[in-house]
């Protein structure tokens, strides 16, 4: 796989159906990042979770076990990071709330 091959899977991946089956990215980070700081304690925006979920794709790579939708997922996440960075409106969804909160 060339690197236009990577870049057109990616968009394909993020660009596509994606929205109708999970939701919009922005609306899904958003959920990620609110159930890891509930998780962990600590803060997460959904920058965080688009460039970790990236990290997760690059310990993939690094295993020595890589295969090409680790590259294209990575980029597909890296794509979604730099849209939420340069998205003049704020994703509101509503605290998700764990028994026992």
């Amino acid at each position: 796989m060339d690197r236009k091959e990577c870049l057109d899977a990616a968009k394909q991946c993020v660009c596509s159906d994606r929205d109708q089956q999970y939701g919009s990215p922005a609306v899904n980070m958003k959920k990620i990042a609110e159930f890891w700081t509930t998780y962990k304690g600590v803060e997460f925006s959904p920058k965080d979770v688009a460039a970790m979920m990236t990290l997760v794709k690059i310990a993939r790579i690094s295993s020595g076990q890589a295969k090409s939708d680790n590259w294209v997922d990575g980029c597909g996440y890296l794509s979604i990071g730099c849209e939420l960075e340069n998205s003049d409106n704020e994703c509101t969804v509503s605290t998700i709330k764990i028994q026992g909160d």
